[in-house]
């Protein structure tokens, strides 16, 4: 029996065929960032290229998907190419174990890509990831804060310029704006006040802030990025 017989039966044989023949980046492998890459794994999307420099911490495990005890230490690019391996032996992987950035994250995206799904929680990089992902037409959504939020429920999909009270999305904004871009992408967002408390300083590295998440909000972002990917690719005819 075939592993994908249900989805070909939910789908049909030819859009399961364009999953297989498509190729997506995910850049970033966080809470929302592995959960979408693995919904695309098992949905028989034929190849990824996954980027995160990142390695499995303690205070990881109440919502990221490589995180387990015995993973601590560990490079989530390497935990979840093994993982996507097995639930896939066909799958193409290209692993990027960097965090990229100017002229490297350029480079990266010229590897002909049917669409790129960004999950990184940096400011900068996640600018230009979008910039020039858009810049050499390539299809992109983009995922905001899932932190600070309780309900599922409130979880949206729109064109970035549709966003609203999510602080991520509005530095977002702001910064894509100086560019030249106000629309022209799909993000997955949440508009749910942050409760009070939930959001403390933090000046480690890459980061500002912690902020406080719950075990089932990242990965209901993370599905939502596979799902709007999905039914992007095979939604032609």
């Amino acid at each position: 029996m075939d592993w994908l017989e249900r989805t070909q039966l939910l789908l049909g044989e030819e859009k399961l065929i364009r999953l297989k023949k498509a190729h997506v980046l995910v850049a970033g492998l966080g809470g929302v960032g592995a959960y979408a890459a693995e919904m695309l794994c098992r949905a028989g999307i034929g190849k990824l290229t996954l980027v995160d420099g990142d390695t499995v911490e303690l205070t990881n495990l109440n919502r990221q998907l490589p995180a387990t005890l015995s993973r601590i230490g560990q490079h989530k690019t390497e935990i979840l190419a093994e993982r996507f391996r097995d639930i896939n032996p066909g799958i193409e992987l290209d692993i990027i174990t960097e965090f990229i950035r100017d002229e490297r994250m350029i480079e990266i995206l010229d590897g002909n890509f049917d669409y790129v799904v960004d999950a990184i929680d940096t400011l900068s990089p996640k600018v230009f990831l979008i910039y020039h992902s858009l810049q050499k037409g390539l299809k992109i959504v983009s995922s905001m804060g899932s932190g600070g939020k309780l309900n599922p429920e409130l979880v949206k999909s729109v064109d970035i310029s549709k966003s609203y009270n999510c602080k991520l999305a509005k530095m977002l904004r702001k910064r894509l704006s100086k560019l030249g871009i106000k629309k022209g992408f799909t993000v997955v967002f949440s508009p749910e006040e942050v409760p009070d408390g939930a959001v403390i300083p933090d000046e480690g590295q890459n980061k500002k802030s912690t902020v406080g998440t719950i075990s089932y909000m990242p990965p209901v972002f993370g599905c939502h990025i596979a799902s709007i990917v999905i039914h992007d690719l095979v939604g032609s005819s």
